[in-house]
This record gives structure tokens, C-alpha cells and sequence, in this order.
């Protein structure tokens, strides 16, 4: 039985002016890569620097800044230690106020979600993106539509009539927590399939796809990264995934599925696309030269094959921005979160 094309788009990526920004991401990145080299041959930390992630351990951007801490290690890319350290306090506020009242002398950093946009949104806390200097855009994380390897949905058209069939809020659907991605993509499919489901939040996103693999809810939108080893292990089932495009990577995952392999949401009738930004930020105020060592050490991460071999198997976007390019694409991605915040009625009251 087809699934009816349902028409909800939630997107930052597609058409408009984030679709056109994203096609010469390319040629900025490398312009990026000429300038900042030059500039970096200055500033250098004198201490170890602090790499905050606003969220919990686990998820994909812990994943994320400890590989990028690891890779910095293993290949002696700074001279003084980098340090990894969670602050998920208030959806990724705890995070962000910690780096937007640091001292601006270039010993921290800090790795966003789209929480970046979210967090202040849903809160009302004191905080905005540009209350921070952007450093760069690492790259673009998917999301997948999940259940339970041995539920019977084995495809999109089995889980939209399944959701249709049972009454509101029996479908428990798991994610990182409240009135940020995961639920805007939850309000999303709500509105595409016209049935309500139960949100569960929890403080990151490995602890959501354990509860999947646990049974105790039905359904997740984990990022690839956050569920590839349940996948792996075949406890796991990737649905679709939140894109336009399919996943580039066709290297298998699964005995018998690579990324690749994964349909798009879209091209199952469920009109539903999301994508979340990976970026790095430093404190207000942070010095030119500051900004530039950092660019400096994220392309030459960016520049190493376990950076390429990181991003096939978390099935990341691979897109990178800086300068006022970056800044250019964190002031649309604000508006269309704004948007898509109102439309599910998450903004914090006045």
C-alpha cells in the first residue's frame, strides 16, 4: 500500500536563499582555507583549551568534539591540550552562557547543534548566536526516521498506518530534549501523518537510541552517528532519512544496507526535511588572529582521512563555511528556525 505525498516542509537547507547558499559552499570554504592559513602563523594558546559541548554525552556533538579532540591529540595538531567538556544544562544554555561570559582570550571553544537557534527560542535565555564569534561550519548532521528492529514496520507506508490506526499519544517517540530539533521534526511527521504522538525527552541522543533498542518507546530521529552501532548490530531500523537527497555513502553499514541505501522521507510520501548544523563558536570579542588558529586547526581536521572516514560512517553532510559566509547562512538558519519554532507554538512567552 503507497503512502499519500503529505506536504510539511521543515527545512534549513532547500529552496530559497539557504538553497542557493549551499551551492557555492564549495568555493567559500576554499577561499576560507587560503586566508586563514596565513593569518594563524601568529596567535597560539599558552594553556589548554576548553571545547564546551551544550549538550550530553553520547550524542552527536560529543561524538563529534572528541573526535576532533582525539585527532588534534593524535596528529600534534595544537601545542597545549584540548579538553572536552559537557554542559547541557537548560537544553545547551548552561553551554552557551558559559561561553558567551568567557574571557575572550582564545582558550575556549565551543561545538553547536541547532540549538544554537533553539535553545534561546524555547527559553527566553539571555542569548543569541551573534552574542558569540563564529569560527566555522564543521558540517551539516542528517536525521533518520528509527524503530526497533523488531517492530513490524519495516517500511515508511508500514509506520504512517500504524501512527493513523492508533489513537493519539500511544506512539512514544524518543529525542534530545524539549522544543528543539528532535521535536520540531516530531510536530513535523505529526502534521504530515494527522495523528499526535507522545515526546519523550532525554538529556542526549545515545540515551535515546538505548531506550529504543530497549523497547521503551516506539520511534526516534536519532542523527546516524547517535545509532549507526545499534544499526550495525541489527538491533536498529533505518526508515528514511530527513534529506532532499539520499546519503552519499555506499559503503555497507548493515549486512545487507549501506547509508546510501536509506530512502529519503520525501520519496515515501512523508514530505518531512530537516538538517542540523555542526559548527564552532568562540566567546564575544575573540580576536581576529584567535579565530583564525582555530580555522587553521579545523582545516587541517578537515584535511586528514580519519575526518573523510568519520563522516561516512556518522553519514554526515560534508560542508564547511567561515567568515561572513558562515555568518551569511547562521542569519537565515535563525529566521527559518524562528518560523518553524512559531508553527509548533514552541516560543518562550514575552
Amino acid at each position: 500500500m503507497g503512502v499519500t505525498t503529505m506536504k510539511f516542509k521543515a527545512t534549513v537547507t532547500r529552496s530559497g536563499g539557504m538553497g542557493r547558499l549551499l551551492r557555492w559552499i564549495g568555493g567559500a570554504a576554499l577561499a576560507g582555507a587560503v586566508s586563514t592559513a596565513a593569518m594563524a602563523q601568529g596567535w597560539q594558546p599558552t594553556k589548554s583549551v576548553e571545547f564546551i559541548v551544550p549538550a550530553g554525552t553520547g550524542g552527536g556533538a560529543d561524538q563529534m568534539a572528541r573526535f576532533v579532540q582525539g585527532l588534534i591529540t593524535k596528529h600534534k595538531l595544537m601545542s597545549q591540550p584540548m579538553v572536552v567538556l559537557n554542559k547541557s544544562g537548560g537544553a545547551g544554555a548552561e553551554g552557551f552562557l558559559d561561553a558567551k561570559n568567557a574571557r575572550p582570550d582564545g582558550h575556549k571553544i565551543i561545538i553547536t547543534l541547532s540549538n544554537v537557534f533553539t535553545t534561546p527560542l524555547a527559553t527566553g535565555v539571555p542569548f543569541n548566536w551573534k552574542d558569540l564569534t563564529p569560527v566555522q561550519m564543521l558540517a551539516l548532521d542528517e536525521f533518520v526516521l528509527w524503530v526497533n528492529a523488531e517492530s513490524p514496520y519495516k517500511t515508511v507506508a508500514d509506520y504512517v498506518k500504524a501512527v493513523k490506526a492508533a489513537e493519539d499519544g500511544k506512539f512514544k517517540m524518543g529525542g534530545t530534549g524539549s522544543k528543539q530539533e528532535d521535536q520540531i521534526i516530531t510536530v513535523a511527521l505529526e502534521k504530515a501523518i494527522g495523528k499526535k504522538m507522545t515526546y519523550i525527552p532525554f538529556k542526549g541522543g545515545g540515551d535515546v537510541a538505548v531506550q529504543l533498542v530497549g523497547k521503551h518507546i516506539d520511534t526516534t530521529v536519532n542523527n546516524p552517528i547517535e545509532a549507526a552501532s545499534h544499526w550495525k548490530a541489527g538491533t536498529l531500523r533505518a526508515l528514511c532519512v530527513f534529506d532532499h537527497d539520499p546519503m552519499p555513502y555506499p559503503n555497507k553499514i548493515t549486512s545487507t544496507q549501506s547509508w546510501k541505501d536509506v530512502p529519503t522521507c520525501r520519496s515515501q510520501g512523508l514530505d518531512v526535511e530537516y538538517l542540523m548544523l555542526r559548527g564552532i563558536f568562540m566567546p564575544p570579542k575573540s580576536t581576529p588572529a584567535q579565530v583564525a588558529y582555530f580555522q587553521d586547526i579545523f582545516n587541517k581536521v578537515r584535511a586528514l582521512p580519519e575526518w573523510k572516514e568519520f563522516l561516512e560512517a556518522g553519514a554526515f553532510k560534508d560542508m564547511a563555511l567561515s567568515g561572513n559566509e558562515f555568518k551569511d547562512w547562521l542569519t537565515k538558519a535563525e529566521a527559518e528556525h524562528t518560523r518553524l519554532m512559531t508553527e509548533a507554538g514552541f516560543l518562550a512567552k514575552k
